[in-house]
């Protein structure tokens, strides 16, 4: 019988430490040919994942080595977070990275490809270290055999010293299939302002990589699904196939547009998985991308503020002024739920990361704050403390219940606003061109007939 998953993989306790000894195997050392021994352990971090650590080491050469890798399913979505590195608070950022995660520094035209490097918990620091550690590893032989090359190395680590000592400011690009990385947001509470974390749909290439379709597999996209009218489809739920992205077993994906009053059309997206039971579910807005954006400002005074129910978009940030909390529209992704819901994921969420990286080294006060922020967050949901929550939309997708439709409520405002450069150049906009569109189409068409 197959182990439990909390049996094999034991959270961190200094208390049982006879639990948490680990494997140790035999296996060859790549340096001297001897042999060495890995040890491994799996392991779960409190509010975080479940990892397995390695740790090799040979006693004839004193050769180290040191890996961890995830213990997690392949989450739904691959993730890609861009970093701007501006200060030496950046350059300590815990990072978070799977086998198959790539990293890319535009400014030193340095790209580290997926699989070329184990996972590993490391500073962000600790990435170009890495780098200059393995190209300085043979510089002394290769400037004697091949002094060209030698030189434009020594020129490469001489560019590489200067983003570390921060001479020059630089971008860390994360991009992992897995979807299982992280760089830390050094204040939980406000948007990083110089950290974007965004999340996509794998193209298929990606999902063989991952070991989720065979390479001979032909991937059927949701967009193939055959739909008879848009008014058709309000009727019915369409059904497409897919694999489960945590066992790979075949299930399916249940789509269906459906209106919400006095708002618009939005799709929603669920799957259940029969084999292992995960469960997915997402929202989509049926329409584009509105003339304005959205503000929404609700005041949580009575018990029924908390069931309001509460369509958020990818597009859509959310801030308490009172609780000086501000979170991007990437954190919590699109949502159907309540008020009530809908802080519960914020405060989760916060509280999955500062758990994390908030450990014994970290300093006191900072710990002091983030449980005292938790706190009053407790408040509010027990609507002991009345705050605000200000949904702001660019898009105008996002939606929160009227308890008075369709007349005005007296805890909910809306505020319509025209989006600024900065705006609509996250959202796309800046770079569409519809002048003579319809002119254009046509021409295309006129030339395709043609030929």
């Amino acid at each position: 019988m197959a182990a439990n998953a909390d049996e094999v993989y034991k959270e961190l306790n200094a208390e049982d430490v006879d639990e948490l000894r680990p494997m140790e195997i035999e296996s060859l050392c790549v340096n001297c040919e001897e042999n060495g021994t890995t040890r491994l352990l799996c392991t779960s971090i409190p509010y975080y994942k479940a990892v397995i650590l390695m740790s090799f080491e040979c006693p004839h050469c004193g050769c180290k080595n040191n890996e961890i890798q995830s213990g997690e399913a392949v989450q739904e979505h691959g993730t890609e977070i861009v970093l701007r590195v501006r200060e030496q608070a950046d350059l300590r950022r815990q990072l978070v990275k799977s086998e198959y995660a790539s990293i890319e520094v535009p400014e030193l035209e340095l790209t580290i490809p997926s699989r070329s490097q184990p996972g590993e918990v490391t500073i962000v620091e600790g990435v170009l270290d890495r780098v200059r550690s393995g190209l300085n590893q043979d510089q002394e032989k290769r400037r004697l055999t091949d002094p060209e090359n030698a030189q434009k190395i020594d020129e490469f680590v001489k560019r590489i010293d200067d983003c570390v000592a921060l001479k020059t400011t630089w971008t860390l690009k994360l991009h992992d299939p897995s979807g299982n990385c992280f760089i830390q947001n050094p204040d939980p509470r406000h948007v990083d302002p110089r950290c974007i974390v965004s999340h996509y749909s794998r193209p298929a290439d990606e999902i063989k990589m991952l070991g989720l379709a065979d390479d001979q597999d032909q991937l059927d996209q949701p967009e193939t699904a055959e739909w008879k009218s848009y008014e058709d489809a309000k009727q019915e739920v369409v059904h497409f196939h897919t694999n489960c992205p945590n066992c790979n077993a075949p299930t399916e994906v249940n789509m269906k547009p459906t209106d919400i009053p006095f708002f618009q059309t939005v799709i929603i997206m669920a799957q259940v998985c029969d084999k292992c039971g995960y469960k997915t579910t997402e929202v989509k807005s049926g329409g584009g991308i509105r003339p304005n954006g959205c503000k929404l400002i609700l005041k949580l005074e009575k018990p029924e503020d908390l069931t309001r129910d509460v369509l958020k978009s990818d597009t859509c940030s959310l801030s308490i002024p009172e609780l000086d909390l501000d979170v991007g529209y990437g954190a919590l992704g699109g949502r159907f739920t309540t008020v009530e819901g809908l802080l519960i994921a914020t405060k989760e969420q916060i509280d999955m990361q500062s758990s994390f990286f908030m450990g014994d080294s970290a300093v006191s006060e900072d710990k002091e704050k983030v449980k005292s922020f938790l706190d009053q967050l407790d408040k509010a949901l027990a609507l002991e403390l009345p705050v605000t929550i200000v949904l702001d939309d660019p898009a105008g997708n996002s939606y929160v219940q009227s308890l008075s439709a369709p007349l005005d409520d007296p805890r909910l405002q809306k505020e319509f606003y025209e989006r600024n450069w900065e705006q609509n150049e996250e959202l796309g906009l800046n770079d569409m061109k519809v002048e003579n569109y319809g002119e254009l189409d046509a021409v295309t068409e006129e030339k395709e007939e043609d030929e």
